[in-house]
């Protein structure tokens, strides 16, 4: 395929660009199906969402020859063959770590708090140690690039990523950051990542799916394990003219007495980091006249003195030193990051050596060796930092800056992505039966743990709660201290919507319009109905449990025929029979590549109410989303009540956030009984959870897309299945004679037949007649998933066919698919590419939206929801109006019943409202711009 034009390069999803080696290649006879006859499309009508951008007529790309992109003879359908079987490559070499000249005079210095996970509390926050020529970032958790695009921190200014710990809460985001940075410009980008010696153990586990080229610069430290402890808990990792960072290692301790390093329970993944970071003396006031007397000429040797270098004398046969011109100087400020996740770090830190220069009234501390600590964050959960034993030990330091950054309930109340707040609350304004998250929720006072370990005045050591972006300034000397200048301001919903109507006064109406949809008897509709730890389990309470019906017995289908009589010939009986406690389809994410602004990557959350729910997809993010759809406690019920999670291929936005969901999940359900969590995927992601859980117990139990293609679990499911029976379910997924068919024939192992027996339990469970993966064409093992619910009979005997679900992942038209979705209740459909993209769709193996609509016609399917955009989208895509009566676009945490299909598209015209006024202005460029400049 000829070289992709350096614009383009933006455009790549990165996390697709980096693929590893193909493992395995595609079947050509999957391609080689006959074309589908794609039904007759409906006039164009252009929908004003948005001004035409001239740049959106024509392709950036090339055409591409013929014969790269076909699948072998004429088709109508042309792919990408090269990236299809995973040899399309991508960038070669090793990527050079950025160099800087440093500023050991820094003119502004400080540490940040950046609120990563402060609202949803599901990841770490991370620190931003700025210096004018360097920047360091203490922590990387799920949605530090989304946050870093939001406030316009540029990533590629990163020089440094340190971890205190390395597990899912404090490294979650680091996946997708490594193959950000490395797509950036023409050779890529690289940083130093730092850690304790578990670091090893991640970056193995993220070379599965990361070009070992993004990884190299990779930093573990540790202590020996037969070194003797004192002297010895603690290593200098960085030292230079700017700043000295050195390390401190804090194990638990499980049973009390024991040595950690003699703890039969400590496993990697436990061991916490409390970082020092010390800054070189400030140099005291340079004098001139003492300079002239000693014979120096102003110039170039001032500046050598003020560094502390010696200069010759320009008079005088004699040496000049710093001490001779310089006035006394000033101790550097020093700052440190503790991070004690556990009671049983406590004793570890209490006990370090070398945190004793530090102490205000150690015995050991001496006149010359004190240092004074000018600011200490901790990191630990207020379950830790509130405890008696803590609040004595923070007394030591002195008159010291304690800010407590670590989980706190009342930092629930404010959205730390104040741009994602603003779209769910004003779509949520207009039509909450589909937008039920406001982007606001209350305080959950129930689970506020410091009120366990609340501490009287006098035990209490005083300190700050962290807030989003607030700053400790360390130099100029004369700034030393807090900064909340850069603190976002505070916003409610309330202020949100009267921003709206102010600026858009014909949205006062569209409320009542969409409302006019859904039947009169029941449209009083709360946002997020607060039913204890099981609100999400329970739908909306302006629904009774027979909600399929109103109190007078009448169907909700009925009363919406009756006000929309043309589609009464349409609506299937899974839908006309529905109750809202059958399905719910929650978006979680509906962007592509990486995290942006407005769109977190992909990721669905099939509700199934008391039967349970299914992740489809679990890009990076995903617990953080679901904790802004369901609240803090709703999610945890939701993550305690899953049945399984389906990854559709490897690439980075599709799977990222799995192992803080899995982690999440078995500490939700530790002393519980329970069984181990299927996760269905391809073959690769599992080298990277069998890997990953080294570091961490996720609990889960694999089984391969392989495995569920339709032949071999409809003949599993009619029968029991041998071990000599499970090669046949994979032997449709290559031509027959091709080099693969050998290793398709392969037998599988006995922990293949547990996990089919275990997926035919979870069928059961979630009420599913069927689950079954479909080969598409995108990537080596690429997959969409189809899903059949169970029938029913109704209150008159009738037996009721059950609802079809079918989510494409990530895929070029293709007929295999197409066949799949026949007769589907709801298609869910990626169109990453605008109509006039594509060349672009076809050089990536993905779909326009033209396409994706034409394939849910072809197929009849009922409804059609468009997912997967681009992040040149920023809020809604480019789209025609063909056969939208079928056709809805997926927005971040709208939630579609299965009840409510009937009505959904119709609400999408009146949403336009909201975007009238939006240019067609590339995101990717905002993107671009939050990370280079």
């Amino acid at each position: 395929m000829p070289q992709v034009p350096s614009p383009l390069r933006l455009l790549l999803p990165l996390s697709q660009t980096l693929a590893p080696a193909p493992l395995l290649h595609l079947s050509r006879r999957l391609f080689s199906s006959r074309p589908a006859t794609f039904g007759r499309a409906a006039s164009l009508r252009a929908l004003a969402y948005r001004r035409h951008h001239p740049r959106r007529g024509s392709s950036t790309l090339g055409r591409t020859p013929r014969e790269e992109m076909a699948g072998g003879g004429d088709k109508e359908v042309a792919f990408n063959r090269k990236r299809a079987e995973g040899r399309d490559g991508g960038k070669r070499g090793s990527m050079e770590l950025k160099t800087r000249r440093l500023n050991p005079i820094n003119t502004t210095c400080y540490v940040q708090i950046l609120g990563t996970g402060m609202d949803t509390q599901d990841t770490s926050p991370s620190i931003l140690l700025f210096f004018d020529k360097q920047r360091f970032i203490f922590n990387a958790g799920e949605g530090l690039q989304r946050f870093c695009t939001e406030h316009k921190i540029k990533l590629s200014k990163i020089d440094h990523i340190f971890l205190t710990r390395v597990c899912s809460e404090t490294a979650g985001g680091l996946p997708g950051l490594v193959l950000t940075l490395a797509g950036i410009g023409d050779e890529g980008m690289s940083v130093n990542i730092w850690g304790p010696s578990d670091l090893d153990f991640l970056a193995g586990a993220m070379r599965s799916f990361i070009p070992n080229r993004a990884m190299l610069h990779t930093h573990s430290f540790g202590v020996e394990q037969n070194a003797s402890s004192q002297s010895k808990d603690s290593v200098v990792i960085l030292d230079d003219e700017v700043v000295r960072i050195s390390a401190m290692f804090v194990k638990p301790r499980y049973h009390n007495g024991a040595a950690s390093s003699n703890d039969t329970d400590l496993k990697p993944g436990d061991t916490a980091i409390v970082y020092a970071c010390e800054l070189p003396e400030i140099k005291g006031k340079f004098d001139p006249a003492k300079a002239a007397a000693l014979g120096l000429k102003p110039g170039p040797k001032y500046r050598e003195l003020q560094l502390g270098n010696s200069v010759q004398s320009d008079k005088f046969d004699e040496m000049v030193h710093p001490s001779d011109v310089l006035g006394p100087s000033i101790p550097g400020p020093t700052v440190l990051l503790v991070d004690c996740p556990t009671q049983y770090h406590m004793p570890e830190l209490f006990s370090l050596q070398s945190l004793g220069c530090f102490y205000e009234d150690s015995f050991r501390q001496t006149e010359s060796s004190a240092k004074k600590v000018n600011c200490i964050i901790h990191l630990g959960p207020a379950s830790v930092t509130k405890a008696v034993d803590y609040q004595k030990w923070m007394k030591k330091f002195g008159a010291t800056q304690h800010i407590m950054a670590g989980h706190e309930i009342k930092n629930m109340e404010i959205p730390i992505l104040k741009g994602s707040a603003r779209i769910s609350s004003r779509l949520n304004f207009v039509c909450p039966q589909l937008f039920p998250s406001s982007g606001f929720w209350p305080v959950e006072t129930a689970n506020d743990v410091m009120e366990k370990h609340k501490n009287t005045s006098s035990e209490a050591c005083e300190s700050v709660s962290a807030q989003n972006l607030l700053k400790f300034q360390l130099r100029p000397v004369a700034q030393l201290g807090l900064d909340r200048a850069s603190i976002p301001s505070l916003f409610t919903y309330e202020d949100i919507v009267e921003e709206l109507m102010s600026e858009i006064p014909e949205v006062r109406e569209v409320p009542e319009q969409v409302r006019k949809f859904w039947p009169d008897k029941v449209d009083n509709i709360k946002t997020l109905p607060q039913l204890g730890n099981h609100m999400l389990m329970i739908e909306e309470p302006w629904i009774s449990q027979s909600s399929g019906r109103l109190d007078d017995g009448t169907r909700l289908q009925e009363i919406v025929q009756r006000k929309h009589p043309k589609d009464n010939q349409e609506i299937p009986c899974c839908v006309e029979n529905a109750t809202r406690e059958d399905l719910e389809i929650t978006f979680l994410g509906t962007g592509s590549s990486q995290p942006s602004k407005y769109r977190n990557v992909s990721s669905i959350y099939i509700n199934l109410f008391a039967r349970g729910g299914i992740l489809l997809d679990c890009g990076e993010g995903t617990l953080g989303q679901l904790k802004r759809r369901f609240g803090v406690s709703g999610a945890d019920e939701a993550i305690k009540s899953l049945r399984c999670i389906w990854i559709s291929h490897i690439h980075a936005d599709h799977h990222t956030g799995l192992a803080r969901v899995l982690a999440l999940r078995s500490k939700l359900l530790k002393g519980m009984p329970h069984k181990p969590l299927l996760v269905i995927g391809p073959r690769p992601l599992e080298r990277f959870l069998n890997a990953y859980s080294t570091l961490e117990d996720l609990d889960m139990q694999f089984l391969d897309c392989r495995h569920t293609l339709k032949p071999g679990v409809e003949a599993f499911l009619s029968e029991n299945v041998t071990e000599s029976a499970i090669p046949q379910l994979e032997n449709t997924m290559f031509a027959p004679g091709s080099k693969m068919e050998n290793y398709s024939r392969k037998p599988a192992s006995p922990r293949d037949t547990r996990a089919l027996s275990n997926f035919k339990e979870v069928l059961q469970e979630s009420g599913l007649e069927i689950l079954y993966s479909v080969p598409v064409v995108h990537c080596p093992q690429a997959f969409g998933v189809v899903l059949r619910a169970m029938e029913k009979v109704n209150t008159a005997g009738k037996i009721i066919p059950g609802w079809k679900v079918v989510y494409s992942g990530d895929t070029r038209p293709c007929p295999a698919l197409i066949d799949a979705s026949r007769d589907a209740t709801v298609l869910i459909h990626e169109a990453t590419f605008e109509d006039g993209m594509k060349d672009e769709a076809i050089a990536r193996n993905h779909s326009t939206t033209k396409e994706a609509i034409e394939i849910g016609t072809s197929a009849g399917a009922y409804r059609v929801i468009l997912t997967h955009f681009s992040q040149r989208y920023p809020k809604i895509p480019v789209i025609d109006e063909v056969d939208m009566e079928k056709t809805c676009v997926a927005f971040d945490l709208m939630s579609v019943n299965l009840a409510d299909l009937p009505v959904v598209p119709k609400v999408l015209p009146h949403l336009k409202v909201l975007f009238k006024d939006e240019l067609v202005v590339d995101e990717a460029d905002e993107v671009l711009e939050a990370v280079m400049y």
